[in-house]
């Protein structure tokens, strides 16, 4: 694990912003396409915006996914679809292909193991952001829910979830697809976050799911 620590969160989102933009850019100079997946949540908005404007990427041949999403109406204002499509695929970032593997409220695990499949196709991930919660929780997947074992054994690329705090139930890919991430970056901010970190450096993925990509992961922290 790289941790790289920033005075101040406005600084650390320009500078992953740019760094992330030049993967994809590097990426696209020796493959056809770049797949790149990205968490909903309040903390990767700032970094959308850097990103979305960056002219020089070839947006056209990125697929762009989200790492996890609430099975919830689009235009839900928890819906982590909605926020990509206002904050990262906009301007420059148009261009690029989103890769909708979100089920229908009806979804059965057949369904599921299809629209695995149907996301093959941009396997490995090229460039992935995750975020981590302070429960230590990656992705959609939550330390000693009833989903766990599914959610980080799967042969599957997708695992259906049910958060154990109640609220909407969730799709997420799963740990296979999380730990074999070509490039791998999680992004925290806060003391709280920084110490969940710590202790997620020492416990297994079923107890901290983020252990699960730490050891080839870029770790990107500011208290504030």
């Amino acid at each position: 694990m790289e941790l790289i620590e920033y005075p101040d969160a406005e600084m650390m989102m320009m500078d992953l912003g740019n760094r992330l933009a030049g993967e994809l850019e590097g990426c696209l100079l020796n493959h056809d396409r770049a797949s790149f997946a990205v968490p909903g949540g309040t903390t990767p908005g700032p970094v959308f915006d850097v990103l979305c404007g960056a002219k020089h990427i070839d947006w056209a041949r990125v697929d762009v996914m989200l790492t996890d999403e609430r099975r919830v109406p689009e235009d839900h204002e928890r819906s982590n679809t909605r926020l990509i499509k206002n904050r990262l695929l906009v301007e420059a970032a148009a261009a690029a292909n989103y890769v909708n593997y979100i089920p229908a409220d009806d979804a059965t695990k057949a369904d599921l193991a299809e629209m695995s499949g149907k996301i093959a196709t941009h396997l490995p991930v090229s460039v992935m952001l995750l975020g981590m919660g302070a429960d230590m929780h990656t992705a959609s997947i939550f330390p000693n829910s009833a989903d766990i074992d599914t959610a980080l054994g799967t042969d599957l690329n997708l695992a259906f979830v049910q958060p154990p705090d109640g609220l909407e139930p969730r799709v997420t890919l799963s740990g296979k697809v999380l730990r074999d991430a070509m490039s791998c970056h999680v992004v925290i901010i806060g003391a709280e976050k920084r110490a969940a970190l710590e202790q997620a450096r020492k416990l297994k993925p079923v107890d901290a799911p983020i252990a699960s990509v730490l050891a080839n992961a870029t770790v990107h922290w500011a208290e504030s």
